[in-house]
């Protein structure tokens, strides 16, 4: 089975042309090789997939006929991700509100609608 369509079958890209443009991109690897979204996938392959800054790694287990239910995933597939990658994950979450602080820089768009509410409360 193709690669692309193999990531899409378990789940890990919503449609199969996100799953081709990622392995265009370079995002996905088999075997630590960047490959093509045509590049056969046979059990025991190890895939690694770059995906919302997260690099996941999962070893094939068995090919699927199809796309699987979310419950019949695991058996397709062996998710052997780090823990660590998710851990850097949440840290990113915390550093986005670093950069800016409430009440500076230009208002939000909520920001100014609670303006202008306060504004037509007080005429």
């Amino acid at each position: 089975m193709r690669v692309d369509k193999y990531l899409w079958c378990v789940r890990y890209y919503k449609t199969r042309s996100l799953a081709t443009t990622a392995c265009k991109k370079g995002q996905v690897k088999v075997n630590q090789d960047v490959v093509k979204p045509s590049r056969e996938v046979y059990a025991q392959d190890v895939i690694e997939l770059r995906k919302n800054q997260i690099n996941y790694r999962l070893t094939v287990n068995d090919i699927p006929e199809s796309r699987v239910g979310a419950k019949l995933v695991d058996i397709y597939r062996t998710d052997t991700t780090p823990k660590e990658a998710f851990e850097a994950r949440e840290l990113l979450k915390y550093s986005k509100d670093y950069y800016r602080k409430k009440g500076t820089g230009r208002p939000t768009k909520k920001d100014r609608r609670d303006i202008d509410d306060f504004n037509t409360e007080n005429e």
